[in-house]
């Protein structure tokens, strides 16, 4: 783990923590990180490495490094407990904002969805969408729970993080594994060009065997490019 510390976060204070109502029906909720007198920026650490994903990025092209709070993770995984005790996923987006090259994730949006204890699927992306537009913000990937299962990234998992790195190459897939004794979360993206290609060709649907890349690499790994910064302030929104 690589440790650098900044005396100054160019974006601190911009974010303040309120309640609110939206013009929908559906309720937001505002909360933002504490935010200390120097931020702590951390590489995040990848976790021994399973058979499907690598500890080394395969990207040809160099990506913009992403911050993120690990107290938005930690605010996730809480919101999500009382389907988690029911054995039932959940699911958010993330929204950033790009500032000096550097992506800056200050949005968590949780929609509206079904969820059963190996699936979830947001409803009324309208509202999700308008969020992000109305702070023009970034999709930059996702957050989701394993409830009783291990860390990795499904079939289902892979196709929809797909979708993200298409729009933005830097998005990311957070997965949550409560009751993963060896690995609680993880950071992942689908290996360039090798796991995109497989990802783009296949057509089936629901939990489905891909097939392996030409080249031998992974479909999925870690990401290298992901830091958590204990200085970033951020929202959620909970439309459920």
């Amino acid at each position: 783990m690589s440790l650098h510390t900044i005396s100054e976060w160019p974006c601190a204070g911009r974010v303040t923590a309120h309640a609110v109502t939206l013009s929908s029906p559906s309720p937001a909720l505002f909360l933002t990180a504490k935010a200390p007198q120097g931020a702590l920026v951390t590489h995040v650490s990848v976790a021994d490495s399973d058979k499907q994903s690598n500890t080394e990025p395969s990207v040809s092209n160099v990506l913009q490094d992403v911050h993120i709070s690990a107290q938005l993770m930690e605010d996730f995984l809480e919101l999500a407990k009382e389907n988690t005790d029911k054995d039932l996923e959940t699911c958010g987006v993330l929204g950033a904002f790009l500032e000096n090259g550097t992506f800056y994730v200050t949005t968590l949006i949780i929609p509206k969805q079904d969820s059963t204890s190996s699936s979830c699927q947001a409803l009324n992306e309208e509202d999700v969408f308008a969020i992000q537009n109305d702070r023009s913000l970034f999709p930059m990937g996702w957050i989701h729970t394993h409830p009783s299962q291990s860390c990795f990234m499904s079939s289902v998992d892979l196709h929809t993080h797909y979708s993200y790195q298409m729009m933005v190459p830097e998005a990311f897939a957070i997965v949550l594994a409560p009751t993963d004794s060896s690995r609680s979360y993880g950071i992942f993206r689908l290996t360039e060009p090798s796991g995109m290609s497989v990802l783009k060709e296949c057509q089936e649907t629901g939990f489905h065997p891909h097939k392996e890349p030409a080249d031998g690499s992974p479909i999925y790994e870690h990401c290298s490019h992901v830091y958590t910064n204990s200085n970033l302030r951020f929202e959620i929104f909970d439309l459920r």
